[in-house]
């Protein structure tokens, strides 16, 4: 087959941030594949074909994809941030796995991106510098209890988390159940961090207590970080403060 088909990450929104292979990879593809939102944000070149879709349609936008590659072309498939966090890499091999077997043999790549939570930490500090997860809040792929679930552990076992896709039209009022629920576990004082369209024109960074955290502070945009025991807030006059979770943390003797 002479076709290829790599998957992209775009970063978490700013050009700085979109990187060198990423750009090349844009650059040879012949065709585009991803969510129309992600689609917008790449310049056109002449005789480049684009292919968008709606949301939640990885699995369908995937198999486009494949077939094009299959058939000859150099298919770019787009995702913000890392492909591979919560987006389209995941998408594309479920694809491949269950798809004809001549797909096993296509020349496919994953082009790594910034993901939002490192592009959100490096504006905060380093509030990642100690043992941390990831988990998305959606409950379209994956049932609400589970969530809380993988909520309370994380917080149990002292893991700062980053929280993926808090909040949308169509679930306004997870972030709010996740931060009740997250209050049962934590203490009151755990930073929580709220960064909005990192790396673009409109970028805004809150941090509040958890006592205080609350949905509106959030949209569709928007990575949360909370904290743990490590977590440390540093006040500087007339700036936010620094973020950062300490790497040293004392001997559980309990």
């Amino acid at each position: 087959m002479s076709g290829w088909l790599k998957v992209v990450g775009l970063g978490p929104g700013g050009a700085a941030q979109l990187t060198p292979e990423a750009a090349e990879a844009l650059s040879a593809a012949t065709d585009l594949v991803g969510y129309h939102t992600y689609l917008d944000r790449v310049s056109r070149r002449d005789g480049q074909r684009r292919h968008g879709s709606d949301n939640r349609e990885e699995i369908d936008r995937a198999r486009h994809a494949l077939a094009l590659a299959a058939d000859g072309a150099r298919v770019t498939v787009v995702s913000s941030g890392d492909p591979g966090v919560f987006a389209m890499a995941s998408s594309v091999f479920e694809a491949v796995e269950a798809g004809p077997v001549a797909w096993r043999a296509l020349d496919i790549q994953v082009v790594p991106g910034i993901t939002a939570m490192l592009a959100a930490a490096a504006r905060l500090g380093a509030p990642l510098g100690h043992d941390f997860c990831a988990i998305s809040l959606s409950d379209n792929l994956k049932p609400w209890p589970l969530v809380l679930r993988r909520l309370e552990a994380a917080a149990k076992a002292g893991f700062v988390t980053a929280l993926y896709n808090p909040t949308s039209k169509a679930r306004p009022w997870q972030l709010d159940a996740a931060f009740d629920a997250l209050r049962g576990w934590l203490p009151a004082t755990i930073p929580v961090m709220f960064a909005t369209a990192v790396g673009r024109a409109d970028e805004r960074i809150d941090t509040v207590d958890l006592a205080g955290a609350r949905a509106a502070l959030a949209d569709m945009r928007t990575l949360v970080i909370v904290g743990s025991d490590a977590t440390r807030r540093i006040a500087r006059p007339g700036a936010a403060d620094w973020i950062y979770s300490r790497r040293y943390v004392e001997e559980d003797r309990a």
